[in-house]
C-alpha cells in the first residue's frame, strides 16, 4: 500500500509540474482602447479609482495579476473568470456598445451594487481593498444615475428600448 501511495504522489507531482508549461494568455493591454469608457464619458477621479480598484481586473482589457496567477491550475481559473467577466461587461470596450446596451449595462451595475453581487466575494477574499463601502456605493450610484440621465437626454427613451433589444 505504501508503494502505491508513493507512486500516486509521484504521478500527481509530475502532472502538476507538467501543467506549469501550459499557460493561458494574460489579459494585459499595452494601450488604452479607443472604445474605452473614458473616451466617451467623463469619469470623475473618485469613480475611476473605484472602477480600477474593484472592477477592472475582471471587466477591462488590463488585469493586474497577483503572484499566484503564475501557478497552474490557478491561472486557468483566473483566465476563465476574466473571460466571463469581460463577456458580461468590458469597460475597455464600453464605448463600442450600442447606446441601448450601454444604458442597460449601467442599470445592471446599479442593480448588482444594490444586491452586493459585485465585486464577487471570491475576489474580495484576496483583494480586500476591492470591497465597496457604503460611501463607495453612493459615489457609484450618483455617477451611474447622472450618466444614465445624460444618455436619456441625448437619446429618446423609445430609442434606448428599441436598440437594447437584440
Amino acid at each position: 500500500m505504501k508503494t502505491f501511495f508513493k507512486r500516486f504522489l509521484q504521478i500527481l507531482l509530475l502532472a502538476f509540474l507538467a501543467m506549469q508549461f501550459f499557460r493561458p494568455t494574460k489579459n494585459t493591454a499595452t494601450a488604452l482602447s479607443s472604445a474605452d469608457i473614458t473616451t466617451k464619458y467623463t469619469i470623475p477621479e473618485d469613480v475611476h479609482s473605484i472602477l480600477k480598484r474593484s472592477c477592472y481586473d475582471c471587466h477591462s482589457n488590463n488585469t493586474v495579476y497577483p503572484w499566484y496567477s503564475n501557478i497552474q491550475p490557478v491561472a486557468w481559473f483566473l483566465a476563465d473568470h476574466v473571460k466571463e467577466g469581460k463577456k458580461e461587461l468590458n469597460f475597455s470596450e464600453f464605448a463600442s456598445y450600442r447606446i441601448g446596451r450601454q444604458y442597460r449595462k449601467l442599470e445592471e451595475i446599479s442593480h448588482q451594487l444594490e444586491e452586493d453581487e459585485m465585486p464577487l466575494s471570491s475576489y474580495t477574499i484576496i483583494h480586500r481593498d476591492a470591497k465597496l463601502s457604503m460611501p463607495d456605493k453612493k459615489i457609484m450610484y450618483n455617477w451611474i444615475n447622472t450618466l444614465r440621465d445624460s444618455i436619456k437626454v441625448q437619446y429618446p427613451l423609445d430609442s434606448l428600448v428599441r436598440k437594447s433589444k437584440g
